[in-house]
């Protein structure tokens, strides 16, 4: 290391480091560059300034030491608010955390030997012994100190007071540079590591036995050629203290629930990304995002879709809870973060997002969205742009299941409910009326008259926001159906584990509602990317992960599609499972395609309709999906009046000849009488999606 040190004359300048960011995922001492600091009260010590987002990457990394395995604990941690001091030092801190090796201070290895007279025992830091950790004090003096800058809070400035693992005499006391620990524990690292213990935590709550979790880390471990480090001497006993904790543990810190969820937010830092707790002027909000988490975020999100699943239990749980959303290679939905609010989730969303933003680029500078999903056009949407420099597409899945659900409960006949859902697609994207909407809701209305619960639901439901969704839908372009399937799923799968009978008394709590989702929930989703990953457990996997319809679409061959091209108006399907069973879908290609068969007509998105979408955009045949209408009209509208601004002009150039062969095709629509004129006004979010992204969903 001597090699890449320099000297400073004073502490004082420590702002003109250079920042140091090294690009792996975790990184050690040896990956920075390291200043001696002459004078103060760190005179002779080694410093150097990282981001401080990427402190844990760096105790993580200075843990997996080759030569001295180690387990960094935090030996102790003081905090100041902003504010609280006037006249700042340049080394003043808003966060101080001392980092000791869990090898040290204390020497207790001449009284377990037996050897000596016992008075090296006494602990160096004076804070006495430490029960149930004798066997690991070696006396080791490695330890550092992290600063969150008072007057630079996003730099961390590590102060390396002892880098070497090293006792009072200068000599290794651990790892494979110290004699007397080969052939024993203290060659690794004292503990189990994070991954470990959330795998094994993991297992245990998804149900999986511990003489079973043994058996499977014992094949793990032979399979790559026996114990290398402190993981593969997973015990028994270290299983069995884990299964303790769950057992031990409540939701309930607390009688109080606004208290309890303070404390389990104080114990759980590490799982808390964002929050601000509940004020006159302030809601409450809290943002959850687990190591696991963001490592699936990181891996699926990039060149991939993220999306919302926003207020779910807004009936039944004290405060709703929205979901970010990637999607696996499976085409299952993944959550990645948990949003818990008192008030709307896109009202407040400026507060966090793009703290998140910064949090994965500053792990992965070269992250980038393929597009973000947002399900309510109310949602803040140039923030979302701004800090994710992505396409915004607009995701009406729930408003399709709503009306579904609906219309198969309080409408009987079937030629109704296909002609009801038609006429409600023509509202939501006004592809009767022009412009105006009021038009073709006062015609739904008059036509269905007769179908007065459904009017009343209707009414009541939806009556108020059905502008604003139009307003969204001429803003926005319309994910396809294939990821509603999956975001439909993540939804029915949190339902049955919230929402089950045997909870009734707990949806009142918040701190109920955390503690489900971090342990059984998300233990749920780490088994399968697991199994998926590994093969192991295949039989333990939720059958749900497996049947998504998106996945399942994929499965069906082209031959068991039976459409008909010059009749669009419906088309058949053979069932894999019976061959002699076909279902019939109407109106193929759309949004708003209904299928008759047994998971559609529980209001669901079946396979067969996402699969017949894949087969009419593949042959283009069968009308666009109308969402694709009233995007390509926009931009129609671009070519007929071209704007001002030269980006825009530049992008609608480009797809000019693109546009020609599309305005062909829908001109032969409509002719045919399949396509509904479309208005050809564009809104100002429109043309921005255009001006920035120009890939057509």
């Amino acid at each position: 290391m001597k090699s890449h040190e320099s000297k400073m004359p004073r502490m004082e300048d420590i702002l003109n480091l250079p920042l140091q960011d090294p690009p792996c995922v975790e990184f050690s001492a040896a990956n920075l560059k390291w200043v001696k600091v002459e004078g103060g009260r760190q005179g002779g010590d080694d410093i150097a300034l990282i981001p401080f987002a990427r402190v844990e990457e760096f105790v993580k990394g200075e843990s997996s030491n080759a030569e001295c395995p180690a387990s960094f604990r935090i030996e102790s941690r003081r905090k100041r608010s902003e504010g609280s001091i006037s006249k700042p030092r340049v080394d003043g801190y808003l966060e101080y955390t001392l980092y000791w090796c869990s090898y040290g201070p204390e020497d207790y290895r001449d009284s377990e030997s037996g050897n000596g007279d016992g008075s090296n025992v006494k602990p160096a830091t004076g804070k006495g012994s430490r029960p149930g950790r004798r066997h690991m004090m070696r006396g080791c003096l490695c330890h550092f100190t992290v600063k969150r800058l008072y007057t630079r809070p996003l730099l961390a400035l590590i102060i390396y007071n002892q880098r070497k693992h090293v006792d009072k005499t200068g000599a290794p006391c651990h790892g494979i540079l110290d004699r007397d620990a080969v052939g024993t524990r203290a060659m690794y690292a004292p503990r189990i590591s994070e991954d470990l213990r959330q795998k094994v935590m993991s297992m245990l709550y998804v149900g999986i036995s511990l003489d079973n979790i043994i058996q499977h880390h014992i094949e793990v471990v032979q399979g790559h050629g026996g114990p290398h480090n402190r993981d593969d001497f997973l015990t028994r006993n270290d299983v069995r203290n884990m299964e303790r904790v769950i057992r031990n543990s409540s939701h309930e810190l607390h009688v109080d629930d606004e208290c309890s969820v303070k404390m389990w937010v104080q114990r759980h830092h590490k799982h808390v990304f964002f929050f601000q707790d509940y004020s006159a002027s302030e809601p409450f909000i809290l943002v959850i995002q687990t190591d696991w988490q963001l490592q699936q975020m990181l891996h699926y999100g990039n060149n991939g879709l993220m999306s919302f699943h926003s207020t779910f239990g807004s009936k039944k749980l004290k405060y709703p809870l929205s979901t970010l959303l990637v999607f696996d290679s499976s085409h299952n939905a993944i959550p990645v973060a948990w949003i818990i609010t008192s008030s709307f989730v896109g009202q407040f969303v400026h507060k966090w997002i793009g703290l998140l933003a910064e949090r994965i680029h500053t792990k992965d500078p070269r992250w980038r969205l393929s597009a973000f999903l947002v399900d309510d056009p109310s949602f803040d949407i140039s923030t979302i742009r701004e800090n994710f420099q992505c396409r915004i597409l607009l995701c009406v899945w729930h408003v399709r299941r709503a009306w579904i659900k609906n219309l198969l409960k309080k409408c009987y006949n079937v030629e109704v409910q296909q002609e009801m859902f038609k006429h409600l697609s023509w509202i939501l994207y006004s592809s009767r009326s022009g412009p105006n909407s009021v038009d073709t809701i006062e015609e739904f209305m008059q036509v269905f008259v007769d179908q007065c619960a459904f009017m009343d639901y209707f009414k009541s439901q939806w009556l108020p926001h059905i502008e604003l969704w139009v307003t969204g839908i001429r803003s926005l372009p319309v994910t396809t159906p294939e990821p509603l399937a999956a975001i439909e799923t993540y939804h029915l799968r949190l339902k049955s584990k919230l929402f089950h009978e045997q909870n009734v008394n707990f949806w009142p709590r918040v701190d109920w509602l955390i503690h489900t989702l971090t342990t059984e929930f998300h233990s749920l989703y780490w088994l399968d990317q697991y199994s998926m990953e590994t093969g192991y457990f295949e039989n333990l996997r939720d059958d749900s992960f497996s049947t998504n319809a998106w996945s399942q679409a994929l499965h069906i061959p082209d031959v068991n599609v039976m459409l008909d091209e010059q009749n669009l108006q419906l088309a058949k399907i053979i069932s894999q499972a019976d061959r002699t069973l076909a279902y019939t879908i109407w109106n193929p290609g759309s949004e708003f395609s209904l299928c008759d068969c047994p998971w559609s007509r529980l209001g669901n998105v079946c396979e067969h309709v996402i699969k017949l979408a894949m087969v009419c955009k593949s042959r283009q045949v069968a009308r666009p999906l109308l969402a694709a209408q009233v995007y390509r009209q926009a931009l129609l509208s671009l070519l007929q009046n071209p704007p001002d601004d030269p980006l825009v002009l530049e992008h609608a150039i480009v797809h000019a000849t693109r546009l020609q062969q599309d305005i062909k095709g829908l001109e032969e629509l409509s002719n045919s009488g399949l396509l509904q004129p479309l208005p050809l006004e564009v809104n100002p979010h429109m043309a921005l999606n255009l001006q920035l992204f120009p890939r057509l969903p």
